[in-house]
C-alpha cells in the first residue's frame, strides 16, 4: 500500500475495513514486529487492528502518519489468503 497523503491512506484503510492484513512495525533499535490481524475500525486520526496470533483478544492502534512515514507497513491479504496466513 503506497500512498502520499494522510487522506489517501485513511480512505484506503476505510475501504478495507474487515479485511485481513499483515502489519510490519518498526519499533526502533532493529526491533521489527510482524503480526496478522483484522482491520477493525478507522477513526479520524488512528485505526485499530484486532490481532489473530493470541488466545486472548488484543487490539493495537496506529496513526495514519505511521503508515506515511513507513514506521508501519501494511499488506492486505487476497481473498483466498483470508482463510490461511498471508504471504
Amino acid at each position: 500500500m503506497e500512498r502520499t497523503t494522510l487522506a489517501e491512506i485513511r480512505q484506503d484503510l476505510e475501504a478495507s475495513r474487515g479485511r485481513r492484513l499483515r502489519l510490519t512495525a518498526n519499533r526502533g533499535r532493529q526491533r521489527v514486529i510482524v503480526r496478522e490481524g483484522i482491520l477493525e475500525k478507522t477513526y479520524p486520526n488512528v485505526f485499530t487492528v484486532r490481532l489473530l496470533d493470541s488466545n486472548s483478544v488484543k487490539r493495537v492502534s496506529y496513526s495514519y502518519s505511521d503508515v506515511l512515514t513507513k514506521t508501519v507497513e501494511i499488506s492486505l491479504c487476497d481473498l483466498e489468503e483470508q482463510k490461511t496466513a498471508c504471504n
